[in-house]
């Protein structure tokens, strides 16, 4: 399927096609600086300028911070990417995913594949939807890194050494925290945070050897704002957020590994079985996504083989700032959204939490590796 490049997202005339259109003219300064010279050295443009001085100081100002934001953008590139260039031959890639059955992962997946890329899916669930020839699903329990190491041989030997990690998987339980269980919040953070560890470590040491890969960590807005019934899960996104920025500063300073990209992910509510009845109280300026949306936004950040963050809609920029507000304002904020839970009904990753762990744990004393699957189809 084709990528969307329509002027309207997915999701219709929403805020980010305001911004859009801002950043698109008023700041923009390949728009802005011929006006500007117009103004200054043709006749009629002087002319204009004298009888409206505030309009031409405010085209000036705009220019500057037009250039200012360019600036900011280029350098901000530069360093993600250490000041080092790279190339990808898609042809001989190969991309691992985690919870690639369906939702967000699903549509990664197939936008791949229809690249041609060679793809793992490592999930617990079956595919739900038909797989091409160069994807390769391995049913595996992401949170045993004995089964990681396990499935990990049988990619190499199918497919070759991994150059792109993408750990999407994600779990949310809707819990408030004196009714989530202990197993409950494990299952979170195993899926959420610590999975990520795992897999980087099975995957990383290829990668920081031939000085080439990318690793993708998608978290999530909640990591920057916590709302009731979603405490592990937040606290478990703000765990895969920090993973993310130590990890980028790790193969810089540790690991002499400069063209090892990293890309974070920042999405808003997206409109997966996961979030069956979350209520979204501001559809104006988060807007609940659609899962293709988040894809597209993902592959083509890995297509560029580059570092990035990835902020989605547009408008959660505002909410990096979020910590830095005074108190009354988060707590406000985060009691006026008490109610985007009240109603969750999301689909169980896995049914039953306490027979997974123990099959688990049994396994792991008989020194199998195999994954189990407990789930709801």
């Amino acid at each position: 399927m084709p990528m969307h490049n329509g002027f309207l997202p997915r999701e219709g005339f929403k805020v980010d096609t305001v911004l859009k259109i801002i950043r698109n003219t008023a700041l923009n300064p390949k728009l802005v600086l011929p006006l500007l010279l117009l103004a200054k050295y043709s006749k009629k443009g002087q002319d204009w300028a004298i009888l409206h001085p505030t309009a031409f100081s405010r085209l000036k100002t705009l220019l500057v911070f037009g250039l200012l934001r360019a600036a900011s953008g280029y350098f901000s590139h530069r360093v993600l990417n250490n000041w080092v260039d790279d190339k990808y031959d898609w042809s001989r890639e190969v991309v691992v995913i985690t919870g690639g059955a369906g939702g967000i992962g699903g549509e990664i997946v197939k936008l791949l594949a229809e690249r041609g890329i060679k793809v793992a899916v490592l999930d617990i669930q079956p595919l739900t939807y038909p797989a091409g020839p160069t994807v390769h699903y391995f049913q595996c329990d992401i949170t045993s890194p004995k089964t990681l190491a396990t499935v990990a041989r049988s990619i190499r030997q199918t497919l070759g050494e991994p150059t792109v990690l993408i750990n999407n998987a994600g779990v949310v339980q809707g819990r408030t925290i004196l009714d989530a269980s202990e197993r409950d919040i494990r299952f979170t953070f195993d899926v959420n945070t610590f999975a990520h560890y795992w897999t980087t470590q099975e995957f990383l040491p290829s990668m920081i050897r031939a000085n080439h890969g990318m690793i993708v960590t998608v978290a999530s807005v909640a990591a920057w704002i916590t709302v009731p019934n979603m405490v592990d899960y937040a606290a478990s996104k703000a765990a895969a957020h920090a993973f993310h920025e130590g990890l980028t500063a790790e193969l810089k300073t540790r690991y002499a590994a400069p063209r090892v990209r990293t890309v974070l992910v920042n999405q808003g509510y997206t409109t997966t079985p996961l979030f069956t009845g979350y209520q979204n109280d501001s559809p104006f300026l988060m807007p609940a996504l659609e899962p293709a949306t988040v894809a597209e936004a993902i592959v083509r950040q890995v297509l560029k083989g580059e570092s990035n963050q990835l902020l989605l809609p547009g408008f959660a920029n505002t909410l990096t700032v979020l910590a830095g507000m005074p108190h009354w304002y988060q707590n406000r904020l985060r009691s006026k959204n008490q109610t985007i839970m009240s109603k969750f009904a999301g689909r169980k990753v896995v049914k039953d939490v306490d027979q997974f762990y123990e099959d688990k744990e049994r396994k792991e004393a008989d020194g199998a590796t195999g994954s189990t699957v407990l789930v709801d189809e």
